[in-house]
């Protein structure tokens, strides 16, 4: 097997530095490409509402933050904004743009955003779209929660549109527009790389895979089955499940409500994961160290030891 590429999740670190530093953390993407790693990748939230706790808060707070697990006073700051900056102090690591909220947006101004950063990154971005899970930050921005699926959908016909030759014309059930020149484009035909990711391989998500994916970052480990249906839909559209980067992650087990995991034991999981087809894999660096100056040799000792898996 090949070493696996590596991605360094700069999102919810917050047991390692405020969440007003952020050079701090465009400082961690510079030490991840120093160290070799592939990628890093940045989510968002626009607004959190009380429903971002419903469920109670994480255990340990270096955790991933999930639906209903996390005070709603978490910072998120704007991912395409802090991927500029990053972009500017970097030259060759990927910049994924996770969980990008298309539907809280209009699609002509989130295509413009992205094509600049692919512009800003020379061809270096990667989105993945979604339409994530809090009712209250639908209702804070006056988008209705029960279309977002459909939105996104428009969304993604929008941007093929966008992207390609000017003037984009659309008339869709939630969108219309005609003559829109959209400019510039993105560093590549096409517009950058698309990754989808959920829980489960619903229909919907496997409709996207299928049609505009090049990449698969599912919430958590597929199921055979997961990967089998995905296997046949791809299958079905003329498409070969070998085109999409499947991304994995590793699996942080904490001893306790204060502790931080252990390394080792979280990149087991990476060899199986790789007999499956998957080649990168997802790392949070909060979840194995307390020190925020210790983010540069921690990414040299995780690419020490996939080096040897």
């Amino acid at each position: 097997m090949s070493t696996p590429r590596m991605l360094l999740i700069l999102s919810e670190n917050w047991t390692m530095t405020g969440g007003r530093d952020l050079p701090r953390l465009v400082r961690w993407a510079r030490e991840a490409e120093e160290a070799g790693f592939d990628a890093v990748m940045l989510s968002e939230h626009i607004v959190l509402g009380p429903d971002a706790g419903a469920d109670g808060l994480m255990p340990n707070p270096r955790e991933y933050a999930l639906p209903g697990n996390q005070d709603p006073r978490t910072p998120w700051p704007s991912s395409l904004l802090l991927l500029s900056a990053i972009a500017a102090a970097t030259e060759r690591i990927r910049l994924v743009a996770g969980a990008v909220l298309a539907p809280l947006r209009h699609p002509l101004h989130l295509a413009k955003d992205l094509a600049t950063l692919d512009l800003l990154a020379q061809g270096r971005l990667v989105v993945l779209p979604s339409v994530s899970w809090s009712r209250d930050e639908y209702a804070a921005l006056g988008v209705p929660f029960g279309r977002r699926g459909q939105l996104l959908d428009e969304h993604l016909e929008i941007w093929q549109r966008a992207w390609a030759d000017s003037p984009a014309t659309y008339d869709g059930v939630h969108y219309r527009f005609a003559g829109a020149y959209c400019e510039p484009k993105p560093y590549r035909a096409g517009g950058p790389p698309l990754w989808f990711g959920g829980a489960a391989m619903h229909d919907r998500l496997l409709a996207r895979l299928a049609r505009y994916g090049q990449g698969f970052n599912p919430l958590g480990r597929p199921s055979p089955e997961d990967l089998r249906r995905l296997a046949k839909g791809m299958a079905e559209a003329g498409r070969d499940i070998a085109d999409l980067e499947l991304v994995g992650g590793t699996r942080a087990i904490f001893p306790d409500a204060s502790s931080c995991a252990d390394l080792a034991q979280a990149l087991d999981t990476i060899p199986a994961q790789q007999a499956e087809g998957f080649t990168t894999f997802c790392i949070k660096p909060s979840q194995f160290t307390d020190d925020p100056d210790a983010v540069a040799p921690f990414c040299r000792d995780v690419m020490r030891r996939v080096a040897h898996l």
